[in-house]
């Protein structure tokens, strides 16, 4: 009898834990679901939800909403659209964005962000750092960050500076995390059997160089996932990645082609720092 009562009281437990996980769970996808369906959320935004996937992305790398998170050259904002309110209660949201010293286009860029965490509600909790490799590498204060995400933007650090680029924007994260926290990455994707040299001006990289460049800088891959793969992207374009949607670099020429394609085939990968 007394072995019954136990087994009874142990399946109660867990079904009590099991329970409260899934609600927990569902809170979290209530909170991004919002942040997707914000209303006033732009419709250009919104279209790229099929190609990007954040929901599925932002859960497949454990977000949740009291962590401390620093996304990397949030540009316009697009995911910090979505990652700024899913935090701003019980979270810390950081955004490394191009250095104050910046000129052209990254000063613009820095700019329109500033603008956005001064006037819209969504990201009046928004921290904003600066980031840029081997001269501004302070994301956050160090050992601080849950969590560290950069999208599609391995390429710009190793176009502008090759590897050295690469690897001192790596070690930045690993820096701002603490032990046990999470990188992800989402990246263009260029296929392993093509030259390295097309790494250079493609916008696309191989899989296994950005996964070694994060070994190089500390971190263990825990896992990678097929989320944003787009076989439909051979990565060879008369203007690399950017000749695909949004960017349509081509304008007009054969823009109906490369709608058909849709954004580039990515990378998803997740890596933590060892405790």
């Amino acid at each position: 009898m007394m072995k019954f009562a136990l087994k009874s009281i142990l399946v109660a437990t867990i079904a009590l834990s099991s329970a409260a996980s899934l609600a927990h769970n569902h809170s979290e996808n209530s909170l991004v679901a919002n942040a997707l369906n914000y209303e006033q959320r732009a419709a250009k935004n919104s279209e790229r939800d099929k190609f990007r996937h954040p929901a599925q992305t932002l859960a497949f790398f454990g977000l949740k909403p009291n962590m401390s998170v620093v996304e990397i050259s949030p540009g316009g904002g697009w995911y910090s659209e979505i990652l700024a309110p899913v935090l701003k209660d019980n979270g810390k949201f950081y955004a490394a964005h191009f250095p104050k010293d910046a000129t052209g286009f990254y000063q613009r860029s820095r700019s329109e962000f500033e603008q956005k965490v001064t006037q819209d509600p969504r990201f009046s909790k928004v921290i904003v750092t600066e980031f840029a490799p081997v001269t501004h590498t302070e994301l956050a204060p160090a050992n601080s960050a849950d969590m560290v995400l950069t999208f599609r933007n391995v390429h710009n650090w190793y176009m502008g500076k090759n590897k050295d680029g690469a690897l001192s924007a790596f070690k930045s994260f690993y820096t701002a995390l603490k032990p046990g926290g999470t990188l992800g990455v989402v990246e263009h994707r260029l296929p392993e059997a093509r030259a390295d040299d097309d790494q250079k001006s493609s916008g696309y990289m191989k899989q296994s160089y950005v996964i070694e460049i994060a070994k190089q800088a500390g971190f263990e891959l825990v896992a990678s996932s097929e989320i944003n793969a787009n076989p439909k992207d051979t990565a060879d374009h008369p203007k690399g990645v950017w000749t695909l949607p949004p960017s349509l670099r081509l304008g007009e020429q054969d823009a109906d082609k490369y709608k058909a394609i849709g954004e580039s085939d990515r990378m998803t990968l997740k890596f933590k720092k060892p405790l």
